[in-house]
């Protein structure tokens, strides 16, 4: 885990509609943003740069599986993983924030049936995803953020 484990100086996503939605949701503390497109609900998911030690910030599109929050790293279909998947896969403690609860969470990728059950439950909140997963080859990871208590 990294020493500086509560970010202060955070990098939101290059991508600008994100960082307008980001600086949206922190601005209000979750008032906006929180529900994007149709009612579907967003997180802010801030992961540590595996190669730049730099915190990053993105928006997500979240379920829930009982205490645990749930995302999906599709990155529209493309051929390679978001790079805020490869930086979690190499440092799992993350924060979340959630309206404005924010929290510490530890993620992993879901497997086997755990990750067919958790697919089904946000492709019926995006049904999207299944259009992205016939553009790729690749698996699209499903991420399970545990709380940590």
């Amino acid at each position: 885990m990294s020493e500086n484990r509560n970010p202060t100086e955070v990098v939101d996503s290059p991508t600008p509609w994100v960082a307008d939605h980001i600086r949206a949701y922190t601005a209000s503390g979750g008032e906006k943003g929180h529900e994007w497109k149709e009612g579907v609900p967003t997180l802010l998911l801030t992961v540590l740069g595996r190669k730049s030690g730099v915190w990053r910030r993105t928006a997500l599109i979240y379920g829930r599986d009982r205490d645990n929050y749930v995302v999906v790293a599709s990155k529209g279909g493309a051929p390679k993983h978001p790079a805020w998947f490869l930086n979690l896969v190499d440092n799992p403690e993350v924060t979340v924030q959630v309206g404005a609860e924010e929290l510490t969470a530890r993620a992993r990728v879901a497997q086997g049936e755990e990750r067919t059950r958790l697919w089904d439950r946000m492709a019926q909140i995006w049904p999207d995803y299944n259009a992205y997963q016939k553009r790729t080859d690749r698996e699209i990871p499903v991420v399970v953020l545990e709380p940590v208590k």
